[in-house]
């Protein structure tokens, strides 16, 4: 995503004030509103939705920010090798880097810099990685969310990492991600439809995304599926499955529910469940 600079002023405001420039950033002016001002504009023109606008004022970052299991990030005594393949493998243009541990972050490396100087002109005989690390903001969890984004303005960067009172990592966000409070999702060429929350590939059987909405699915199935549960905190499909098993099933172990669904692990890692698969348990004859 390219750095967004303050553009001129609307076609009517020129036209009535042809010396007079508008001083607000393009962010400012997202936050203030959308302003109709040409006739010719249909009602039906998409803009900022004053929900959006809304949202971006009253949610903090810890609402939006990926999981502290979730980030993918680089070693900075990664070789160059490795660190592409990084790159390939997850499909992001810039990702965190850490020594030693991700709560010593040193900052980010966008693609672009890597590219430019490490691979366009020939791998150099020497690889140091802290030429091209830029720096990352590092944010509280309950900062709002349109504050966030002003100071990603002005520090100019994409990037920053939640951390807690004692200065440990808790999450990443991103300017897509506070952007797409004010728009809607935003997809891009490498998004695929595994990133939907769920998808039901025949009737009755669905994939889930670990991060799935508990409330949503349960409205999708008609029924309650945390009510033998009594943790109240539980929002997201696998953090049902963990608190039925009380830790993190293998890949292809079946969970079986109460309500006659079962729960099959399709993808999961020691620490965190990726995807499930959520069907209706056959009854027995």
């Amino acid at each position: 995503m390219g750095d967004i600079n303050e553009g001129s002023s609307t076609a009517a405001q020129s036209a009535q004030s042809p010396k007079k420039t508008s001083k607000s950033g393009f962010f400012r002016r997202l936050l203030s509103g959308p302003k109709i001002a040409h006739k010719s504009i249909k009602p039906n023109s998409h803009f900022v939705s004053d929900t959006g606008v809304s949202k971006l004022k009253t949610l903090r970052v810890e609402d939006v920010a990926i999981p502290r299991a979730d980030i993918v990030c680089i070693s900075s005594e990664m070789d160059l090798d490795v660190m592409i393949e990084e790159f390939r493998d997850s499909g992001y243009s810039r990702l965190p880097v850490f020594e030693d541990t991700l709560d010593n972050t040193i900052g980010m490396i966008h693609l672009k810099d890597l590219a430019l100087k490490h691979i366009f002109n020939g791998k150099s005989k020497t690889f140091n990685i802290i030429e091209i690390v830029r720096p990352v903001l590092f944010v509280p969890p309950s900062m709002p969310l349109d504050v966030l984004l002003q100071k990603m303005q002005a520090e100019r960067t994409h990037m920053a990492l939640v951390v807690d009172e004692y200065g440990g990592v808790d999450g990443l966000a991103t300017i897509e991600d506070l952007v797409e409070q004010l728009v809607g999702n935003i997809s891009d060429e490498h998004d695929t439809d595994d990133a939907a929350a769920w998808v039901e590939t025949k009737p009755g059987i669905y994939i889930c995304q670990s991060r799935a909405s508990l409330k949503e699915f349960e409205k999708v199935l008609g029924i309650d599926l945390a009510s033998d549960t009594d943790d109240e905190e539980i929002e997201t499909m696998g953090g049902l499955v963990f608190m039925i098993t009380g830790r993190v099933p293998v890949r292809g172990e079946v969970i079986s529910h109460p309500s006659g669904y079962d729960f099959e692990i399709m993808e999961a890692d020691p620490r965190s469940i990726k995807k499930l698969r959520v069907y209706k348990r056959p009854q027995k004859k």
